[in-house]
Parts: structure tokens; sequence; C-alpha cells
């Protein structure tokens, strides 16, 4: 159930000690008591620590004064967020989505004119950060020898060296993040000197980390898919995240790895998921229930996770216009959030007549974007909804309850489809039968199915299954596509029609902050 990680999550102060901020002082105490050694005094206490971890993918502040973020200098309502400031970097920023308003920094993506202070990329950057710093405090203070120290032993000991496997899981992920948007990003684990400047790590040695922690972790990580474990990392989501890395391996690494791509999608597939009976129920607030696709989801809950990213922001940002808000389970529209013509144009009709996976809303709303500030321009995305598959709304109208799904089913379908077509092995017939299982769930019938695979069909059909989940940037990095003029969309590059940019922009650029903090770093080219 979804409980698990949303009730223990809340009113933890776990992370790391809070200090007095008076200067004058010289006798600096903790203002709650809450150091490493009371946080993990006991069982109960490396429970809560872990809820920690994977609370902080869905909620934006701690426990300090409300509306304290967890991370200082971000914004709960706007940069704080994790997946709120990773969709928009991948989606903002290609074909899928524009946004009307004018905060600063939000039009970088779609005109592909960011900066080194970029306020969305600093808070994806200093987000991951922050996670993956939780991380490495559990992981210190999760020894045999400190637990030993503190006289946890048994099935207690033993369980909490489970938690060790989960939270390198989820370390591993935040990598991926900062390996695939920032390049070269620094590096550290629980064995560095807590307090020193962090070493910069490539973006081809960070994939060789990434890929030897997952590979170790893969067999002590559960295999369950239990309602309990719901929303935890097990072998599957290692499997999974080994699968994305090794598709973009040539982009991390400069070599390929499609047939490791091939191998470990093919686990997930045959572990022992299958795909949701109906595409459009995939994002509505009850895709915690009876979903046999979902791999790893990050976790909301109307009433307990009341933050303005993650799916609040998703489903009220793509409401405006003459969209009757209360249709979609919601008190307000934010007017913000459409598609361009090109993801329109990619479903037969452009429409959901025929494919189903297309969920448009177009009355009152044109096709043509002739300014990305005004909400008419652009059709809206109703996929994700705060109502649930009976039509009936969420518990909350302002706090969407929608899970995120960080892995899918059906994307290992795609990747092994895809690798087998780029590796020019492997069995052909199946990754036609896995691409095939898509098109007759959308269509509800076999009259979409295809006949061969080609890499420009596979990219498409990518973009009509997983688009606004967060994948779109990385996918067109990928296939040449997301800076040169081999494929242009609306307003890429800030011009109508679209046009090229730079090649370096492929990266994003590290902070600015950081690199004049760390002399260690050195900035991406170009920036």
């Amino acid at each position: 159930m979804k409980r698990y990680i949303r009730k223990a999550t809340f009113g933890l102060s776990l992370a790391a000690i809070t200090l007095s901020s008076c200067e004058k002082q010289l006798d600096l105490q903790p203002l709650n008591d809450v150091t490493s050694e009371v946080v993990y005094s006991s069982a109960e206490g490396y429970r809560q620590s872990l809820a920690k971890v994977y609370g902080s993918f869905a909620l934006t502040g701690n426990s300090g004064p409300a509306g304290s973020p967890d991370v200082v200098g971000l914004d709960e309502g706007s940069n704080g967020d994790f997946f709120r400031t990773f969709w928009q970097a991948q989606e903002l920023s290609s074909d899928e989505a524009v946004i009307a308003w004018g905060d600063a920094g939000v039009q970088d993506f779609h005109n592909m004119n960011w900066t080194t202070d970029n306020p969305f990329l600093k808070g994806l950057y200093y987000k991951s950060i922050y996670q993956i710093t939780l991380i490495n405090e559990f992981l210190r203070q999760s020894t045999d020898e400190k637990l030993s120290e503190r006289s946890i032993a048994g099935n207690d000991a033993e369980q909490i060296r489970k938690y060790r496997a989960e939270v390198r899981f989820l370390r591993a992920f935040q990598y991926w993040v900062l390996m695939d948007m920032y390049g070269n990003p620094p590096f550290v684990t629980e064995n560095d000197l807590i307090g020193s400047l962090p070493k910069q790590i490539t973006r081809s040695e960070l994939f060789k980390y990434v890929e030897s922690e997952l590979k170790a972790i893969e067999t002590e990580l559960p295999d369950t898919k239990t309602a309990d474990h719901y929303g935890r990392a097990n072998k599957f989501a290692a499997q999974a995240l080994l699968a994305r890395v090794y598709l973009n391996a040539q982009i991390y690494s400069g070599t390929a790895k499609n047939a490791e791509a091939m191998a470990y999608s093919k686990k997930v597939i045959d572990g022992g998921y299958s795909l949701m009976k109906n595409y459009r129920n995939l994002m509505l607030n009850d895709n915690n229930l009876n979903n046999p696709e979902s791999i790893m989801t990050i976790n909301y809950d109307g009433n307990k996770t009341r933050l303005f990213g993650g799916t609040t922001f998703l489903a009220h940002a793509s409401v405006g216009g003459s969209m009757n808000a209360a249709d979609y389970g919601l008190d307000a529209g934010w007017g913000g959030l459409r598609t361009t013509k090109a993801l329109v144009n990619l479903f037969p009709n452009g429409d959901g007549s025929l494919d189903k996976r297309a969920q448009f809303y177009t009355n009152g709303q044109a096709l043509e974007i002739n300014s990305i500030s005004t909400f008419k321009d652009g059709y809206a995305v109703t996929k994700y909804q705060n109502k649930n598959s009976a039509g009936v709304s969420g518990s909350n109208s302002t706090f969407v309850d929608a899970d995120i799904p960080l892995f899918r089913l059906a994307e290992m379908y795609l990747i092994y489809a895809e690798a087998t077509v780029r590796s020019g092995s492997g069995d052909n017939g199946l990754a036609l039968t896995y691409f095939n299982n898509l098109r007759t769930r959308a269509y509800g019938n076999t009259s979409g199915n295809v006949g061969a695979l080609t890499l420009d069909l596979i990219l498409d059909e990518r973009a009509r299954e997983l688009y606004w989940e967060g994948h779109r940037r990385t996918d067109l990095v990928r296939f040449g596509k997301f800076t040169t003029a081999d494929y242009v969309w609306p307003w890429k590059g800030g011009v109508k029609a679209g046009k090229s940019v730079e090649a370096f922009k492929n990266i994003f650029p590290l902070p600015s902050a950081d690199v004049t903090a760390n002399p260690n770093l050195v900035q991406n080219t170009g920036y």
C-alpha cells in the first residue's frame, strides 16, 4: 500500500544537525538534539531515516518552520521539488512541452538559452546532491561496526543491511540523473571525509561507477512486487536502470552497450510485470492499485504530500483556457503547460480516435503556437488527472494523489526493441512482438501493428508511449536530434519555425556558484 512511505516520512528531522545561526555564540548546540547519534540510536531510527531518503523524492521541505525547504536557497513552490525540476529539464527543452509562464529561467528551456545561473537547473542539481548526501550519511551510520556500537543485532541488523542496498540504488539513480543532465558533476560517497570539497568525476567514469553499483546490489535487492513494498526499490528497478543506462552508453561512455541493454530489459520483462489494460489509467490518482506495469514510483498523497511539484504540478499546470478544472478533479487550473504540433502530429488524425494514448484538449486551443505565453496556443494535455479510473475525484482538489512511475514495463519493451535494431543482433521477432504489444493496447486491436522496426519508428513510438514522463530530452540526445538541424520543432531555440543550437547544449551547465566555491570543478565546455 502507499502508506509505507507516505506515513513514515512526515514529521521526521533526521537528515542533518541543525545549528544555531547566532555567529557570536562559541558554544553552538543543536536546536532540537537531532544528531546522528540520536537518529541512529535504534532500529526504528534507521527505519525512519530510510523513509526520509525515499521521502526526499516526493517532498520539498524538512521538519523546520513551515515552508522551510530542505535545500537552502530553493523555493518549495518552484525549484525545490525533484521531479518537477527533472521534468522541466527533460520536457520543456523538447518538442513535447511548452509553458506559458514568465518565471525567471523557465522559458530558457524551450529557447535553449539556459545559463549557469538558471534557477531550475540549480534546483535539480542541488536536490540530487542533497539526496546523495542523505544516502551517504545513512551508509556511514549503518556499517556493521556502527550497528555493533549501538547494540543493534539479530533481525534488526539484518534488515538494516538490506536497507543499505535500497539506498545504494537510490544514490545510483541520482548519479544517473547528474550524469545524464550535467555530464561531469562532483562526486562523493560515504568513504569521503565530511566537509572536504568534492572531486569532479568525468561522465565516462561516472558511467562505470553507476554500472558497478547497480550490478553489485542487483542480487542484494529483494525481488518482491507486493503492495507493502510499493514505491521502494527491488532488483527489477536496478535492472531497469541498468537497461536505461546501457541504452545510452554510447553517449555516456563513448562505447555502445546494446547487448547489455537487451539483456537487462529482458530480465525486467521476464520479472512478472504486465501492461495495464487501459493506457489512460496510468496517470490517474488510483494508479497505485491493480497496476502490474509500474516497476518503481514516486508516491504522492493529496493529504500528506502537499507540494506544488510532482503530479500536482503536472495536473494543474495543464488546465487552462476553456477547460473546467473540476472535470479533472482539481479546484483550479494554472494555465501553463501545453504541447507542440510535433507531438500531436505523431498520432493518427492528431487525436485519440485510433491511438488511445493521444490525450489532448483541443476546444478553443490552436494547434499552431504563435505565442508560447498564450495558453490557448498549443493543445493542452490531459494525461495527468486527479480522478481515479472510475471518474471519482481525489481526496484533495488542490494536491494530487497520482504517483509518478520512474520505470514501467512499456519502457523496457522499447529499450529491447531499440537495442535490437541498433545492435543488428538479438531476437528481431521478439523485439517486434514487444513493440506491437504497446500498439495493440493503444489501438484496442492489432490494426496499428507494424511489420518491421526502424530507429525512427522507435523514436516516434517512444514519444507516443512515454510523452510527458521525463524521457524526451535524453531520447533526442541519443538519436542526435536534440541540438542539430536534423530535427526542429516549433520554437526550438527561440524561433517559431525552430532552429539548431550549439552542440554543447546536449548537457547542462554546472551551477556557477558551485564552480566558484569548489576549485576542483571545471565548468562544462561552452558555458
